[in-house]
C-alpha cells in the first residue's frame, strides 16, 4: 500500500506536523506491505518529489504551491493507494482532485482549528467565514482524523460526519527523563535554586506568550522562563530567555529534562505535541485546561488553568513548585508512555487499509453492476 502524506505545514524551523510526518515514514518504511512518501512545496528530501512553492513571509518558513495543476500532476505520478492532506489550503484542494483522478481514497488530518484563528483575527464574522469553509472542504474527504475529542467535536458540530479520533504520538526512547543535563542549565548560568519554566513551540499570537511573561513576572526572581521556538512574537521580559527553535530532537529532549516546569498558555490547541514530549521526560506541565491540552493533563500529572490570566497560572505554577510529590515525574513519564508512536501508528494504518479496502470492495461493486 503506497500512502502519500502532502501538506504545506514543513519548514526548516520543524513543528509539529513535521514530527509526526517523519515518526510515521520511520514507522512506516520499517513494514513490507507499506510505502510511504511525503509530498511538501520546495521540499529537498530524498524521499519526497519536489513540487514548486513560495515562501510566505513571517510563516515559519512555510511554502505555498504556485498551482494546483502541478500538484496534481505529482500525485497522479506517485501512483497512491491513499492520499493524506495536511493542511486545509490550496494542497487539500489538490489532494481531492487528484484522489478523484486517480480513483483512490482521499483523508485529511485536521492538525490546525481554522475556524479558532480567524475569530482572534476576524472576530465572530472570522469565525463563521471559516465554519464554512471547513464545513465545505472537510465534508468532501473520505476520513478526517482529528487528534482529540475537542477537534471531533467541533467537526461534529459543522457537521462533518467520517471524523476518526486519532491522536498524535511521541518518542518516547529520544523523549526520556535520562536526558537531564546540569549542563544544559550551567550554559545558560542559571543558579541552582531557580525553578526553570519552559515553553516549547511558536511564537504566535495564539500562543498567549504574554501571558506567561507576565505570570514570571508575579512570580518573582526565583523564576525564569525560557522559550524555544521561532515565529513573529517571541516572549519579552526580564525574567524572560527566548532562544530559537531546536532541529536537534535530542538537544530538544535535553531542555525538557533540565527544566523544572512545561508551560503552556495556548487554549485552542488541536492536540499538544510539546506537553507530551514533555511529559515524556519527566517534566510536569502547567496548562490550559481547555481545549487538547486539557486532555493531556490533569492534576496528576501538573496543574490545570481555566483562566488565561498571570494571576492564575503564577498560582498553578508556585502550587506545583510547592507539591512535595516524588512519584510526580513518574506520573508525566507514565502518561506520555501511553501515547508512545508504537502504540500510535499501528492503529492509523490499520484504518489506511480499511479505507482501502472498502474503496476496493466499493469499486469492485460498481463494476459488476455496470457488467
Amino acid at each position: 500500500m503506497h500512502l502519500v502524506d502532502i501538506t504545506m505545514f514543513w519548514s526548516h524551523q520543524g513543528g509539529g506536523v513535521q514530527r509526526y510526518l517523519r515518526a510515521k515514514h520511520d514507522h512506516f518504511r520499517a513494514l513490507p506491505d507499506m510505502r510511504h512518501t511525503i509530498v511538501v512545496p520546495g521540499a529537498l528530501l530524498a524521499h519526497s518529489p519536489r513540487i514548486p512553492g513560495i515562501p510566505l513571509p513571517f510563516c515559519a518558513g512555510y511554502r505555498i504551491p504556485r498551482d494546483r495543476s502541478s500538484v496534481r500532476r505529482v500525485l497522479r505520478a506517485l501512483v497512491p493507494d491513499v492520499i493524506e492532506a495536511g493542511d486545509p489550503y490550496q494542497l487539500a484542494w489538490a489532494a481531492l482532485r487528484a484522489g478523484q483522478e486517480i480513483g483512490v481514497p482521499v483523508t485529511a488530518f485536521y492538525h490546525s482549528d481554522l475556524p479558532a484563528l480567524a475569530a482572534r483575527a476576524l472576530g465572530e464574522y472570522g469565525r463563521r467565514a471559516a465554519q464554512t469553509y471547513v464545513r465545505k472542504l472537510y465534508g468532501h474527504f473520505d476520513r478526517v482524523f482529528a487528534p482529540s475529542r475537542y477537534v471531533a467535536h467541533r467537526l461534529a458540530e459543522l457537521g462533518i460526519h467520517r471524523v476518526q479520533l486519532q491522536p498524535l504520538g511521541v518518542d518516547t526512547q529520544i523523549f526520556h527523563p535520562c536526558r537531564r543535563d546540569s549542563a544544559w542549565r550551567a550554559k545558560y548560568g542559571i543558579a541552582a535554586r531557580t525553578q526553570v519554566l519552559l515553553y516549547v513551540g511558536r511564537y504566535a499570537l495564539e500562543k498567549n506568550l504574554q501571558v506567561l511573561s507576565a505570570a514570571v513576572d508575579r512570580l518573582g526572581s526565583r523564576y525564569l522562563l525560557i522559550a524555544i521556538g521561532g515565529g513573529p512574537r517571541p516572549p519579552t521580559g526580564s525574567r524572560v530567555l527566548a532562544l530559537p527553535y531546536e532541529t536537534d530532537l535530542t538537544e530538544l529532549a535535553t531542555a525538557y529534562a533540565s527544566a523544572d516546569m512545561l508551560v503552556h498558555a495556548g487554549d485552542q490547541e488541536t492536540f499538544g505535541l510539546a506537553i507530551l514530549e514533555a511529559l515524556a521526560c519527566g517534566l510536569p506541565v502547567v496548562g490550559s485546561d481547555k481545549a487538547g491540552v486539557g486532555e493531556l493533563i490533569d492534576g496528576s500529572v501538573g496543574a490545570t488553568v481555566s483562566s488565561c490570566t498571570a494571576g492564575e497560572y503564577a498560582e498553578a505554577i508556585q502550587e506545583v513548585t510547592l507539591r512535595d510529590d516524588p512519584a510526580l515525574r513518574l506520573r508525566c513519564r507514565a502518561r506520555a508512555c501511553v501515547y508512545d508512536w508504537s502504540r500510535v501508528l499501528p492503529r492509523l494504518a490499520l484504518q489506511y487499509r480499511e479505507l482501502v479496502d472498502a474503496h476496493a470492495a466499493l469499486n469492485s461493486l460498481g463494476a459488476r453492476r455496470a457488467a
